[in-house]
Parts: C-alpha cells; structure tokens; sequence
C-alpha cells in the first residue's frame, strides 16, 4: 500500500525522502505544498520536476478531502461543507465567522458509534476513522474554496474524537506545525461525549487547548437516558477525571448542555448541575437544542433557558448560553450527518 504523505511530520517526510535517495530540501517543498498550501495532487507541485512528481505518485497519496456541495446560511452567512473523501465516502464541516475571525468545526470519523439521542450523525452508524490528513484537508478546502484564513478549529462535527485518539493528537501536531498552518493550541477546542480514558491521555500530552465535555444532564438517570455512553462512564465518574485534568493542566474545561424541553431543563437540575461543579475550573455552555427529525426531542423555551441560567449564575457558575448558527442549512449542533452515502 502506498504510503499516506499528509499524515507525515516533517521529519518523517524527510526520512522518507531520504530512503528514497531524495534531497531534503526536497521534503521541505513537499512538507509546504502540503501542509502550508494544501495541493491534493502532486501535478500540483509546479517547483518540483515530472519525474519526481511520478516518483511520488507511485509512493505516496495523498489523502484529503473535495467539495461536494456548499450551503450558505441566509441567516448568519456560515457555511455548511460536504466533503467527498478519496475513497468516495463523505463528511460535513461548518466554517462560522465571528469577529475574532473564522472557525471552522471539522469531523473525525464517517459517522459515529456514540448513538446519543439528540444527535444526526450516528443514525447512520459508524463508517470509519479519518485520518489526520482528511481532518487537516477540511481546513485546506475551506479556506481554498473561500480564500480566507482559519484560525479557529473546533472538533465538534461528525464522529467522537476521543474514538479516534491516535490520529486526532496526530492532526493537531500538524496543524499546530510552525511551518504549517500554524493555528495555536489556545485557538482549538476538543469535544468529548466522555471517554475516560482518552481525557486521562490528553492529560499527559500537555496541550493548550480546549477540553469540551459535552455533559447535557447532572445525572446518571437523564444522561443515561440521553448518551449511551454513561452506562459506561457515568456522570460522577467523569467529573473526577475532569476535576483530575483541571489539577494537571490548570486549563478550563467548558460543559456543553443542550436544553430539552421536559427534559433536563429543570430549575432542580438546573441545582443539581451548579452543585455537582461547584469548586470546579469550568465554564457552562448551555445550547438551545436543535431539530434532529428521529430524536423526538424539542428545545427547551426561552423562558426555561433564561431560568436555568439565572439559576447557574446565583450559585456563582459560569456561564454562558449559545448562539446557534447555521440552522437554516441543519448546520448546527447535532445535525451534522451523513445523508449522502458512498457510491
């Protein structure tokens, strides 16, 4: 099998090259076509010979991502992105302007094994990893396509990060490369559902970045009910860990719950959530839930939300509630799917 260039590091590429017999002042004009330019074809590289560029070709691919469909929001202008994979599959990404610049929320797996209730992306199931490439290739193809700089990345679209551990950490060491796109680590934000075990590994990889944890109830009985993950990893368990990442890193985690309506919208669970991260290095990011047809589920009313969070506030939470982008082209959060299926 050929080998996959993109997911290499620099020094990587140059080993290669110099297996090859290669100059690495030769890696060095491919490690930028690829990582700096983003190029999908080694036709591309218009500074490095014909022959080389065969040479290439015959060890190496390249794997990324191409547009396949682009839906603009006539609401807030985000971009909703269909990406076609190299082996024909397919993945969404969301490109969102804000007034610190663009940021781009990229997938992690074709579909996803997590099954929550209130999420699109796992009715389909669970296709397979990404590699680190096909992640990096989704911020390539957005700011190609729009000729914009991202310098923003949230892993909150399609698949749980955590299930793809060794190429996520990989695709964030590339794009964090000084000779890459390099976006800063404090520019980035992990979301988990809440597998233990990677957030005890992220707390040795002594990264900068974001750690999301998307909890969305303050108890085993509605969470259970909510992420089947929690009768794995339930609800106080998670929170030591997260309590024992806050004591390692001394980075904040943010607390993604989405308000259902009748559900976990409680002002008891509004209580129950202000108690159980009480002394905590958090912040609690409450989201108006989105549609998602096969859920069932409803958001909670303004009203409902805007007594929550009073409640959070008094008990000296911090917190903040979410502004939905993107709801006219299903790009919000937790419609992310893949409707489109490989060929």
């Amino acid at each position: 099998m050929k080998r996959d260039i993109k997911s290499m590091t620099q020094a990587e590429l140059s080993s290669a090259f110099s297996e090859l017999g290669l100059p690495a002042f030769r890696a060095k004009q491919v490690w930028q076509w690829l990582q700096e330019k983003g190029v999908m074809s080694f036709d591309l590289m218009t500074n490095i010979s014909k022959d080389l560029r065969e040479k290439l070709k015959n060890e190496f691919d390249i794997f990324g991502c191409e547009v396949e469909k682009k839906s603009v929001s006539a609401l807030d202008s985000t971009v909703k992105y269909l990406f076609r994979l190299i082996d024909g599959e397919f993945i969404e990404s969301v490109l969102m302007k804000y007034k610190y610049g663009y940021s781009l929320c990229v997938s992690t797996q074709v579909g996803c094994r997590m099954n929550c209730a209130f999420c699109a992306t796992g009715v389909g199931g669970f296709v397979r990893n990404l590699t680190p490439a096909e992640i990096l290739s989704q911020i390539h193809a957005a700011q190609n396509d729009m000729n914009i700089r991202v310098s923003h990345i949230v892993l909150m679209g399609m698949g749980e990060p955590m299930d793809n551990y060794d190429n996520v950490i990989r695709f964030l060491k590339l794009v964090n490369a000084d000779d890459g796109l390099n976006i800063g680590m404090r520019n980035i934000s992990l979301s988990t559902c809440g597998i233990i075990p990677g957030i005890k590994k992220l707390q040795q990889e002594d990264l900068q970045l974001t750690l999301s944890v998307s909890l969305h109830a303050p108890n085993d009985e509605i969470r259970s009910r909510l992420m089947p993950v929690n009768k794995k990893y339930g609800v106080d368990e998670l929170l030591a860990a997260c309590r024992e990442y806050t004591n390692a890193t001394s980075r904040r985690i943010s607390y993604e719950y989405a308000m259902f309506g009748g559900v976990n919208d409680s002002d008891e669970c509004a209580r129950e959530l202000a108690n159980k991260l009480k002394g905590t290095l958090s912040h609690i990011n409450l989201i108006p839930a989105n549609d998602v047809t096969e859920s069932g589920l409803k958001s909670s009313t303004p009203e409902r939300i805007k007594k929550f969070t009073e409640i959070l506030e008094k008990s000296g939470r911090n917190v903040t509630v979410r502004r939905s982008l993107g709801g006219d082209i299903d790009a919000s959060c937790g419609q992310l799917r893949s409707k489109h299926k490989k060929a």
